[in-house]
């Protein structure tokens, strides 16, 4: 597997400008579209694979106030927000514990890659087991974390402003400031952004899910079979995806009471745990992903799987997937370390991307794609996170 891993990293050190396959390029399938030999979707899918196999890596300079601290702290997880201006970032700490910070992406230009790192004195001995951004006071204005209970302090969900990263000093405006809600033993959060459940987010408990309301919190719950290890709301409908630990996905509809058989409007079965589901743009399709390393695009409508994307690995990580329907592309990183790319359209593995670290459990890289990293007009790519260091991965 090393031996692998290295040969990799020297293939793309060698070949920085790597085609995907012999007598590939785009000049050619651009001729054969013209020509009708290509369907649209095939020349699409082309295009991307093209694009995905000349990606090259690049390390990212990384500012701090604090320098001493980007040398010593690892990356846990990296989260981007809506606009793909911002990443939210859990760091282990040497000593113990974890922290966040934000790194601001409108200095990410080429060719001097530079970001900058805005951290906080919020530290926890609590491992985070769930992230996503919330939208209370505007879009993605704050984040919520579920965490893990320790000794005699139980679990907690806690939405932390993001305005607390803006700046060290004392006279900034703090409105909005950090709350927590005492909900022990939180696997999974969504936050919803359907009006019908407006200033809401939902937890994935041991056998319950629970919806709360941050203004009036208010409470309700739906008592499961299984932990709730995965969760998603969709916007034009006012449905909850879940994904439980069984293997079952299953749909809340938000109109109807926790007590009864009602609530349950969609099930799908994996063969094992569900670690992330996602729902896609039209919201008739939805991609899951277990513990057995099966990735699955369902049909919402049939609840019929429309495909598998192979060579995904994960044996009991909780591992995310990352689509981007713009640009046709599944990706996600296995337990193994390395980052696969699907064509989202058909399944195809156009690009396997090894770590520059040998795997380990505790260094599994964390990524980002956008084709606007740093918001309107930024640059096209992936980012990765692995252990001190942010690399970039150009997609143009």
């Amino acid at each position: 597997m090393e031996s692998k891993r290295l040969q990799l990293l020297e293939e793309e050190d060698r070949k920085p400008k790597k085609v995907a396959r012999m007598g590939f390029n785009a000049s050619s399938f651009l001729r054969k579209s013209q020509l009708g030999f290509l369907s649209a979707t095939s020349y699409c899918r082309l295009a991307h694979e093209l694009r995905v196999s000349c990606m090259e890596r690049k390390k990212v300079q990384i500012q701090s106030s604090d320098p001493s601290t980007l040398a010593s702290d690892q990356f846990n997880l990296i989260l981007a927000d809506t606009s793909s201006q911002r990443l939210f970032t859990v760091n282990d700490v040497k000593v113990g514990g974890s922290k966040y910070g934000i790194i601001s992406l409108r200095g990410l230009k080429t060719p001097t890659l530079k970001v900058h790192m805005y951290e906080n004195l919020y530290f926890t001995s609590r491992k985070v087991n769930s992230v996503c951004w919330a939208s209370l006071n505007h879009l993605d204005s704050h984040v919520l974390l579920c965490l893990m209970g320790i000794a005699q302090t139980p679990g907690c969900a806690t939405l932390l402003p993001t305005s607390l990263f803006a700046s060290s000093h004392p006279g900034m405006d703090r409105r909005g400031m950090l709350c927590s809600f005492r909900i022990p033993g939180a696997w999974s959060c969504a936050w919803c952004l359907n009006v019908q459940a407006n200033n809401c987010f939902s937890t994935g408990l041991s056998r319950r899910v629970l919806l709360t309301n941050v203004v009036t919190g208010h409470q309700q719950s739906y008592g499961t079979n299984s932990d709730v290890l995965a969760q998603q709301f969709a916007v034009m409908t006012p449905l909850l995806f879940n994904g439980c630990r069984s293997g079952e996905i299953f749909a809340i509809d938000l109109r109807s009471r926790s007590q009864g058989k009602s609530w349950k409007s969609t099930r799908l079965f994996h063969d094992s745990a569900v670690t992330c589901v996602r729902i896609l743009q039209e919201e008739q399709s939805l991609i899951a992903s277990d513990m057995a390393g099966k990735i699955r695009l369902w049909d919402l409508r049939t609840t019929k799987c429309l495909r598998e994307y192979e060579g995904h690995v994960n044996e009991y990580a909780y591992l995310p997937l990352h689509v981007h329907e713009e640009e046709g592309l599944l990706m996600a990183v296995g337990q193994d370390c390395y980052t696969r790319i699907w064509s989202l359209h058909d399944a195809q593995l156009l690009r396997t991307i090894p770590s520059p670290y040998p795997a380990s459990k505790a260094d599994i890289p964390s990524v980002a794609f956008s084709s606007q990293l740093g918001g309107f007009r930024g640059v096209p790519g992936l980012l990765m996170a692995v252990r001190q260091d942010l690399y970039y991965f150009s997609y143009s």
